[in-house]
């Protein structure tokens, strides 16, 4: 298999006291899974790297790397370049990546995100919350900010049928420049 350009990310690390997982422990265990070119983004689970294997395989080589270096076990979840792009095409709030792209969030789980499921929780929401499932991952653009969203993790996760890891839309979009940039490297 061709070696592949895969944007990995850590679900809840480095959100409190615990789960702590610094940039240089994740690059180190990227690099005892086997991983070329592993390039972190921000300190909060990002990881840009190559390999020939696929995406369920490089997700869990580093989950299991991961607990190895840090003796956690951090769930992890791998999208290709080529995915990570139909994500971003398939963005179904524009208007919201170009005014508020701290607001929006794209969650993305380690399996396809349950439409009908996303769908029950849209209908059930009280607050302004805008909900959508485009390219197999949730879309969510927190009107309010996501700090005053009584949408819980939990919820989301129930509706999508499987657990899902969030990043917002600023990052998202550097993870894409950071990906192409790792596939054009000789």
């Amino acid at each position: 298999m061709a070696a592949t350009t895969y944007v990995v990310l850590l679900r809840g690390v480095n959100l409190g006291p615990h789960r702590r997982v610094t940039a240089a422990e994740l690059r180190q265990a990227a690099a005892d899974a086997g991983l070329d070119d592993a390039r972190t983004h921000a300190n909060s689970g990002n990881l840009v790297a190559v390999a020939p294997e696929r995406a369920t395989d490089v997700a869990d080589r580093v989950s299991d790397a991961l607990e190895h270096v840090t003796g956690t076990r951090v769930q992890a979840v791998a999208l290709s370049l080529n995915r990570l792009v139909d994500v971003v095409a398939a963005n179904p709030f524009r208007a919201a990546a170009r005014t508020d792209p701290s607001r929006l969030q794209v969650h993305v789980g380690a399996e396809r995100v349950d439409e009908v499921g996303i769908a029950r929780l849209d209908l059930g929401n009280r607050g302004r919350e805008l909900f959508a499932v485009a390219a197999g991952v949730l879309f969510v653009h927190y009107v309010d900010g996501i700090g005053r969203s009584k949408v819980t993790t939990d919820a989301t996760d129930r509706a999508a049928g499987t657990w899902t890891t969030a990043r917002n839309w600023n990052t998202v979009t550097r993870l894409l420049t950071m990906a192409r940039q790792s596939a054009t490297v000789p």
